[in-house]
């Protein structure tokens, strides 16, 4: 009888390493996250920054010994950080597609969906231009021109839905109209940007050829209507026979399973694995707000322990050192612009065809202009593939950074020039919030 080969289980030194790792990233993520916290940033700045301080930006040039040994460069362990990250993002985009309100979009579609496409075509198109006129030595060797553009232009285009929401959340503007409406028109947003990301990922597989571009279009076809079709009903069955145990045990573990296993299938498919964690993600939500309760302890496992470990694991990856390069600064400078130039002019686009004024308009492009999480993510995927080299890769996880800084002051400032209307007053004491301070309003321009 053939006897198959006996692989030992992972220990001594590379066991050591990942342990040693992963506590003294997520040690210095959740310290750094809850500081951010105290000055009203979004967490994942400062977990982003854990990565940055103990990464060559800092450390690798401060203490190079010390950097070397902490995190040893050979790809089998840095792939094993890597693994518990891929692990944290995936289930991290599953939750952020079970909190998705799909109920809200549909009633205001219309709205929702006037506002939110300039706000993504427009940095979608000069992303592109800007991809496709870079000079080579930001491309990485034998990298796809068409691809490396259409992801730039991809970057360029996403929201965050979970920076959007914990910022609205932090200034008590989650139940004003214009919340509502930043809210709606970023989940569209990032629902577009994952669309365009598994496009992305199919043509830098496959390539851009004839009948190149059509496999990754069918396919998110195909994935999309199955969801629907038989997707949407199973999920519904399975999740309602695990809500008959008691306690979140089943349901937490059904959701697991179904995420890792949708993952897993549209990785397969060529079109990213945070994809399906999405799909999932909004399909376990159709199943009731009753079944997404009681996903509460996943949500907090994923939100304290693994998305912080991911983001300072992402953060480890940027070398802030090549921003001394002249040409580099420039770049970084220019797609920066590009970045939010390109949200505000598409709010102010979407917010005069739908009849809003000036201040309504800065408060949606402060809000969709915050990238977060959602960029950090889809630089990663870029890495993944062989798109984009470090220097691209810093460049873009700097951009997530700075925008997710800008977002809350100029929000707070606009919102303040801002009334309250009766709906909302009604609407802020059904929620138990307090009315924001009355500050005299300006007449539309």
């Amino acid at each position: 009888m053939y006897a198959l080969p006996t692989i030992p289980p992972l220990g001594g030194t590379p066991l050591l390493f990942l342990l040693a790792q992963a506590g003294v990233l997520l040690l210095a993520a959740v310290l750094l996250g809850r500081l951010a916290m105290r000055f009203n940033f979004p967490a994942i700045v400062g977990e982003l920054l854990a990565g940055v301080l103990l990464g060559p930006s800092l450390l690798g040039h401060a203490a190079p010994a010390a950097y070397q040994w902490l995190f040893p460069q050979t790809g089998a362990q840095f792939h094993l950080l890597d693994a518990v990250g891929q692990i944290g993002v995936v289930l991290l985009v599953a939750i952020t597609g079970a909190s998705l309100d799909l109920g809200l979009i549909r009633r205001r579609r219309g709205m929702a969906v006037r506002v939110s496409l300039p706000g993504f075509l427009i940095p979608l198109g000069l992303g592109v231009t800007v991809g496709l006129l870079l000079p080579g030595s930001f491309l990485v060797d034998n990298a796809d021109r068409p691809a490396f553009a259409l992801f730039i232009g991809v970057a360029m285009s996403v929201s965050a839905i979970p920076v959007i929401a914990k910022t609205l959340m932090d200034l008590r503007l989650l139940h004003r109209n214009i919340g509502q409406l930043i809210l709606m028109a970023g989940t569209v947003d990032d629902l577009l940007g994952w669309l365009g990301l598994s496009v992305v990922t199919a043509v830098a597989t496959t390539g851009l050829r004839a009948g190149g571009l059509a496999y990754p279009v069918v396919a998110l076809v195909g994935v999309v209507l199955g969801a629907i079709v038989l997707g949407r009903p199973l999920v519904r069955r399975v999740m309602r026979v695990a809500a008959r145990q008691e306690g979140s045990g089943t349901v937490v573990a059904a959701t697991a399973v179904l995420v890792l296993l949708c993952a897993a299938a549209t990785q397969a498919l060529h079109l990213e694995a945070i994809f399906g964690a999405l799909i999932a993600g909004i399909l376990v939500s159709s199943a009731g707000p009753e079944i997404v309760a009681r996903l509460a302890p996943l949500r907090l496992l994923v939100t304290a322990v693994l998305a912080p470990l991911f983001f300072a694991t992402a953060g480890l990856r940027m070398d802030l050192s090549r921003l001394a390069d002249p040409m580099v600064l420039g770049v970084a400078l220019l797609l920066l612009l590009i970045a939010v130039v390109g949200k505000f002019s598409g709010a102010f686009v979407g917010a005069s065809i739908s009849g809003l004024n000036r201040w309504e308009a800065i408060a949606l492009g402060a809000g969709m202009n915050a990238r977060g999480v959602v960029e950090v993510v889809v630089a990663m995927v870029g890495v993944q593939l062989g798109i984009l080299s470090t220097t691209m890769y810093t460049t873009i996880v700097l951009i997530a950074i700075v925008t997710s800084l800008m977002s809350p002051p100029i929000l707070r400032f606009s919102m303040s020039r801002l009334g309250v209307t009766a709906d909302e007053e009604l609407r802020l004491r059904s929620y138990g919030e307090p009315a924001p301070v009355e500050v005299p309003a300006i007449p539309p321009a």
